[in-house]
């Protein structure tokens, strides 16, 4: 869960070649007149065996550029905030708080897919067939030796609908979004963190 991760998708159109050139074409339109934006989500990640599932749920806001926040509701409580200038990691649980500059945690990861400035510069796309009742592009990162090996992203027509990555490793994660709001009044104070007293702060 400490990986943002991410994929495409959205829905059937008339034509093969026509979904396709669509579903990048609304990746670019995301990306371009998107600047905020918040939506519940759920999650499933699969080993790379396929054998085993874990899931989980919460929120996601963001806006352009480079803030946004992920609060992982269940099972565990968790929180990803990045403020601009840091990517801050909290467990609940674990009183535990990670911290990270944003230019060495962003780069090409599904939190700079919906929410950085730099895709086209990040990011290789290309799109997909249509599948699910959703329309996919790929975002393949153009630097090879990072964590994440494959993102898609998904619109049914033009709403972000799913997310979906494979690191590095293998793993698969697949995020569904609801009750997605474009361009909704997110307060600044969103992408502020500050370490809850008594927790234990490691730097990156």
């Amino acid at each position: 869960m400490n990986k943002l991760l991410a994929a495409l998708a959205a829905g059937l159109l008339a034509t093969p070649g026509a979904a396709w050139a669509d579903a990048v074409d609304t990746l670019r339109e995301f990306a371009r007149d998107v600047k905020t934006g918040q939506a519940k989500f759920t999650q499933v990640v699969t080993s790379p065996d396929g054998a085993k599932k874990k899931s989980s749920s919460g929120s996601f806001e963001f806006a352009r550029p480079n803030r946004f926040r992920f609060v992982y509701a269940k099972p565990f409580e968790q929180q990803i905030v990045a403020d601009g200038a840091k990517v801050w990691l909290y467990d609940v649980e674990l009183n535990q708080v990670t911290v990270r500059a944003m230019s060495q945690a962003l780069g090409a990861t599904p939190a700079a897919l919906l929410a950085g400035s730099t895709m086209e510069k990040d990011f290789e796309l290309k799109a997909l067939p249509a599948r699910d009742g959703l329309d996919w592009a790929q975002a393949l990162p153009r630097a090879k030796e990072g964590s994440i090996q494959s993102l898609q992203v998904g619109f049914k027509g033009k709403e972000l609908a799913a997310l979906e990555i494979v690191d590095a490793l293998g793993q698969r994660s697949m995020l569904r979004f609801t009750e997605v709001v474009s361009n909704a009044k997110v307060a600044d104070d969103a992408f502020r963190f500050a370490p809850p007293k008594g927790a234990d702060l490691i730097e990156q």
